[in-house]
């Protein structure tokens, strides 16, 4: 799996736009995503197993609803799995806890992303719980993986890209808001 200071890779899916726009139906839902897109911005990376189960739509709707809160800080967010499209656009038609939902979903159904990160699980060929905050140069800042049975914390998420923004040392537990630790002041006081 790539993970911090590796660059992360060159892709060019389609995905169902966030917003209203992602209803429009085929033809008018759609767009083109690549990792050109968004250029100078932080990048939130977040994939699923499949459409249509159980853990994936509490995820995605919890992603979803911090949409502004990344943006406030200069970043997209970009949900990708293996289904296509077409699949997802029904998905979120059906499904209220996505319905509404303020983030694009990219289609891997190549696995050419999935495959470049190494996050395809062994037995199953879909995407694990992986998630990736890119910085705007393209470097893998951060990166964690779960299990197809275990969902994440975006509010982590959240906090750990408002910890890299900092360009500080930020301690256990830091949130925005916090002062980071100086390291003179803290070998001043040991010495």
């Amino acid at each position: 799996m790539l993970t911090v200071g590796d660059k992360f890779p060159a892709f060019k899916l389609a995905a169902v736009k966030a917003g209203p726009e992602g209803l429009g139906g085929p033809g008018k839902s759609f767009t083109e995503i690549s990792d050109t897109s968004d250029a100078g911005k932080w990048k939130i990376v977040f994939f699923w197993p499949k459409d249509f189960t159980f853990i994936c739509p509490t995820e995605i709707a919890a992603f979803g609803k911090l949409a502004g809160e990344f943006a406030d800080r200069d970043a997209v967010v970009y949900g990708v799995s293996t289904d296509s499209e077409f699949v997802h656009l029904n998905w979120r038609v059906y499904n209220e806890d996505i319905k509404n939902l303020e983030i694009p979903m990219l289609a891997d159904i190549k696995r050419e992303l999935s495959e470049a990160l190494g996050i395809l699980d062994k037995e199953a060929g879909v995407a694990l719980r992986a998630t990736f905050i890119v910085d705007p140069d393209g470097t893998i800042q951060w990166a964690s993986c779960n299990g197809l049975n275990v969902g994440r914390n975006p509010q982590e998420v959240l906090r750990v890209l408002d910890a890299l923004q900092t360009d500080e040392l930020c301690p256990c537990n830091w949130t925005k808001g916090q002062e980071a630790l100086d390291a003179q002041k803290l070998f001043e006081k040991a010495a």
